[in-house]
């Protein structure tokens, strides 16, 4: 046990190796029902067990054979401790080296400590459980790991080992050299070497090491990575070096059928565990290539990694990006969607493009191999989906590649061969997809494969409150348009803020648009769902970005409700198009070209946090009876439901109120029940809460939280609101609130609150770009007697700031 003060400097440690004693717990406690002292400390059950005669010496002879029931027995460890002296401002903390290995631990009847790993040091702050006046006990319960791995692989038949990793190094050699030397190092160390001959222009060696660090996506563990440095050799002289950066990681792209639903699933497993892939696509940083700055790439990349994007495709119709780019996606723990560049069309498949193609693959593959950031290659973007518009032709069941080179999709070879051959030579380990989308009978079919959903803004442009109805195994695209910041509207305006056309519709705002009916889709949109004019211009701005951020984070909202756990994997993930933008213009972008995160960043990132509350107003529609439509009552609910993403169950209490939105008034009282557990790594149904008639629905907003038993921290909340939002009429504030929050040094948050409720308050700092002013947060939602804050950074220059803010209006209002 250490003792700490402020500066976290060791004042004393004290070793806790008295006093231990052990027995067998559990069922069946026959062998050892009472408490005996260990044999040693530290010291092991088998150590105590020979001490105490209980089994023989398994070194000797086959003893062995009779000291296997140990193994799967639960065994506790207690002892007892005085209470080190604490003066104010210190704390104790007790340190594990190493429990070996389901281990829960307790101090004074409390549990504190879960471990699944023996070789990960815990330290634990206990000073809230520790008894002063009287001894402290402290109590090591230790599962059977044998019969908790055994249940494991039950559970998981495709399990397999991650205790050995097989390093294959390749290099391509020109000139008269000799001879390769491979260096594997790790943490500045040389782990393994060799040197190899150099046959045909080519050195290969291959290496195994037990134990690998494994390398894991953001959320779910950290990132080591390995170098490998090759030397090339002209006899005894070192003529070239080369070294690249990898990581080692299984990456698993699971098909399996479902319980309950039609088709298998499509999501990714990385290291055996599943994970939920909410991200973006990537379209090149730039339309000039060159002028994409090292910067440039890495600022982008962790704007998605703080918007807890767990994935980037990079799309078909771009390019392979620059090395900086996967390097950081490796460093941060962005897993990428790597897509071969075919986009949107039919490609001809004579040999010379043939060979082409496979020059073009093989060269790209061989450059990216390395990255364990890279889980999927896929052969297109919507090349299938292209056949299928133009219908051409395309037999399932023919899988003569050569009957494929005389139809009217040539293109098929390159996607099902061709490519299928290059990855499988150079990467077979990492999963081959035809194209994206690809699965099931189309490209359509919801119940396999990924699908691109452009239903909402292309398409049939259904409404964005649909969008569980429109959901997939996997959604690789979907989207909605928003104008980016004014800012950046000056910036491509020839007079700026002077400029005549600076408004909405003018010519030169709508050459800045390149999506087919953008001005008319973006229209049908906002006019249902958004009181809004187009004047003042940078409030149509703020309403074309509230729009996409509702739109956005209800489809994230509601997918990631499919994420129900082992084979109820009904969506295994859905990126949004798009992270980025290549020029300063209108776009679908939830960053604008300028790095400016659009209001949707905000709300994405709210919806792809680890521990999320949600909530779905629903109508239940009772006729009175078989025949009328006159009489029905139709009573207005509310669905709530959680989403865990973390490793680990988590316990809540649940507290839910509304108000009327009108007056701010409360039209019940608040209630919080017991605690909720949220299973590891799935979506949670909480309950369903019913909110009145049509009348008094319409007119109420809902506000569901969930709240650490512990400290009574507000861990996730949402704000429902009656929908289209055009119909609210919102009051004016008479008391809105904008307090600095203030650390050690400048301002580190705002904390808002306001007397009515309010949606989409947006903070912006004036002068803010020049001071590097960066908001945690934005475009909240307030109710009435809560305070919302909101963390910022780089206030440190500026020492009393002056804060605009702006807000969803009444139609009547505006």
């Amino acid at each position: 046990m250490e003792v700490k003060g402020d500066a976290q400097t060791l004042l004393r440690s004290t070793q806790i190796a008295d006093g231990w004693e052990f027995r067998q717990v559990g069922d069946n406690t026959a062998r050892l029902p009472r408490w005996l002292p260990v044999s040693r400390f530290p010291t092991n059950i088998h150590a105590d067990l020979v001490y105490h005669q209980l089994i023989p010496d398994p070194i000797v002879a086959k003893h062995e054979e009779q000291v296997q029931w140990a193994d799967e027995q639960s065994w506790a460890y207690r002892t007892k401790f005085q209470s080190p002296s604490l003066p104010p401002a210190q704390k104790a903390v007790i340190a594990f080296d190493g429990l070996d290995t389901h281990a829960t631990v307790s101090l004074n009847g409390q549990e504190v400590l879960r471990t699944k790993s023996m070789f990960v040091p815990e330290r634990l702050d206990v000073t809230k459980h520790l008894n002063v006046l009287i001894e402290n006990e402290l109590e090591i319960v230790f599962e059977s790991s044998y019969l908790v791995g055994r249940k494991t692989v039950e559970s998981d038949p495709g399990h397999k080992s991650l205790a050995a990793a097989e390093i294959a190094a390749n290099c391509e050699v020109e000139g008269n050299a000799t001879e390769v030397r491979f260096e594997i190092v790790f943490n500045g160390k040389m782990v393994a070497t060799e040197t190899v001959g150099i046959v045909d222009g080519l050195a290969s060696a291959v290496f195994r090491t037990q134990k690998p660090e494994l390398w894991y996506p953001a959320r779910y563990g950290k990132q080591p990575l390995y170098e490998l440095e090759a030397v090339l050799f002209a006899g005894t002289s070192a003529c070239d070096a080369k070294t690249k950066r990898f990581g080692l990681r299984r990456a698993e792209v699971v098909q399996r059928e479902l319980k309950d639903a039609p088709g298998t699933t499509f999501f990714f497993q990385i290291n055996d565990i599943p994970v939920f892939c909410g991200g973006s696509n990537w379209i090149p940083a730039d339309m000039s290539i060159p002028r994409i700055e090292p910067s440039r790439y890495r600022a982008l990349v962790r704007l998605a990694l703080a918007g807890n994007n767990s994935m980037i495709r990079v799309w078909g119709g771009g390019i392979y990006e620059e090395d900086v780019f996967y390097d950081t996606c490796d460093e941060l723990a962005i897993l990428v969607w790597q897509d071969f560049l075919f986009a949107c069309g039919n490609y001809p498949a004579n040999k010379e493009f043939l060979d082409l193609v496979r020059r073009e693959a093989m060269a790209n593959v061989k450059r990216l191999r390395h990255h364990p950031c890279i889980v999927i290659w896929a052969g297109n973007n919507e090349d299938y989906q292209y056949r299928e518009t133009e219908n051409l032709d395309y037999d399932p069941e023919d899988q003569d590649p050569e009957n494929w080179l005389k139809s009217d999709f040539p293109a098929r070879y390159i996607y099902e061969k061709l490519l299928v051959d290059v990855t499988q030579a150079l990467i077979p380990g990492t999963f081959y997809h035809f194209g994206s989308p690809f699965g099931g009978k189309s490209t359509t079919d919801p119940t396999a494969g990924d699908i691109h959903q452009w239903n909402v803004w292309h398409g049939t442009q259904e409404s964005y409150q649909k969008w569980d109805e429109l959901g997939g195994r996997f959604v690789s695209e979907f989207g909605m348009e928003a104008f980016p910041s004014i800012s950046t509207i000056d910036s491509y305006l020839p007079n700026g803020k002077d400029d005549p056309d600076r408004y909405a519709q003018s010519s030169t705002v709508d050459f800045h648009n390149k999506a087919i009916g953008h001005a008319r889709r973006l229209a049908t949109y906002l006019v249902e769902n958004i009181p809004y004019n187009h004047e003042p211009f940078d409030y149509y701005i703020y309403c074309t970005q509230l729009m996409q951020a509702e739109c956005i984070s209800t489809a994230f909202r509601l997918w990631k409700r499919e994420w129900k756990g082992r084979f109820r994997e009904y969506c295994g993930g859905a990126l949004v198009w798009q992270l980025n933008d290549c020029w300063p213009g209108q776009s679908w972008s939830i960053v604008d070209y300028y790095l400016r995160p659009k209001l949707a960043y905000y709300a994405m990132k709210r919806e792809l946090a680890d521990i999320t509350i949600n909530t779905k107003r629903i109508v239940e529609e009772i006729p009175a009876d078989r025949y009328t439509r006159a009489h029905v009552k139709r009573i207005h609910k509310v669905q709530i439901f959680a989403t865990n993403l973390s490793l680990e169950n988590h316990q809540y209490l649940l507290r839910y109120q509304g108000w009327d939105i009108s007056t701010g008034q409360h039209l019940f009282v608040e209630k919080i029940t017991r605690l909720k557990i949220l299973k590891y790594n799935k979506s949670t149904e909480i309950c369903v809460r019913e909110l009145g008639n049509s009348e008094t629905a319409s007119r109420m907003v809902f506000a569901a939280y969930l709240i650490n038993p512990e400290d009574g921290h507000i861990e996730s909340r949402s704000v429902n609101w009656p929908e289209p939002l055009k119909y609210i009429q919102f009051p004016a504030p008479k008391n809105l609130r904008v307090d600095t929050v203030r650390g050690p040094d400048t301002c580190n948050a705002f904390e808002v609150q306001c007397d009515v409720p309010i949606k989409g308050l947006v903070l912006e700092v004036d002068d803010g770009e020049k001071h590097d002013i960066v908001f945690e947060d934005n475009c909240v939602d307030l109710v009435p007697g809560e305070a919302v804050r909101i963390g910022v950074t780089g206030l440190e220059s500026i020492q009393e700031p002056k804060i605009t803010y702006r807000y969803l209006k009444a139609a009547t209002d505006l």
